[in-house]
């Protein structure tokens, strides 16, 4: 079979959601295209050097392929044990002051919408199907208010050994 490789970057934004990114597409010569090398990008939200906090993101892998019992491949991320897993329901009402993460953990937002502020003024949201990690155990903390609700959260914290270049590489 004769394949083309394109090396491209699409970028695939979701309404209040992850942003996906393509980095190779293999089309099969006269039968339709085989997408590798996914990504995708995820918010976390740190304390900075000053004892403040800020949003970067953070591109996420999902190129480990797996082969399921039907023979579909599937591409992963890599994966981590998590100490605990817990459903949080957030009431419409929640508008809560400058506090810290309990853990390191990632948050899916199941069902709401939440806006995180950080110290330097900028204010993000996510909605059902987004992720977002928050990461600010020291220093001045974060806002976080529910703006469509109740919201009902998933938080997997994370391990103590947990390094994100390698999670992401």
């Amino acid at each position: 079979m004769i394949e083309f490789s394109l090396f491209i970057r699409v970028h695939v934004k979701r309404s209040l959601g992850a942003v996906f990114y393509l980095s190779r597409v293999v089309i099969p010569c006269c039968r339709g295209f085989r997408v590798t090398g996914a990504w995708m990008k995820i918010t976390r939200f740190h304390t900075t050097d000053d004892g403040g906090s800020r949003f970067e993101e953070i591109e996420l892998a999902v190129n480990e392929e797996r082969i399921d019992p039907f023979g579909n491949i599937l591409h992963q991320s890599k994966a981590f044990n998590s100490p605990s897993v817990r459903f949080v329901e957030l009431p419409r009402t929640l508008d809560q002051s400058w506090h810290h993460a309990p853990a390191r953990q990632i948050v899916f937002v199941l069902n709401g919408v939440v806006e995180v502020g950080t110290s330097d003024g900028e204010k993000r949201r996510w909605g059902a199907g987004a992720a977002f990690i928050p990461d600010d155990l020291t220093g001045k903390g974060h806002l976080t208010r529910v703006i469509e609700g109740p919201a009902m959260l998933a938080f997997i914290e994370l391990p103590p050994d947990f390094t994100f270049d390698r999670w992401s590489s």
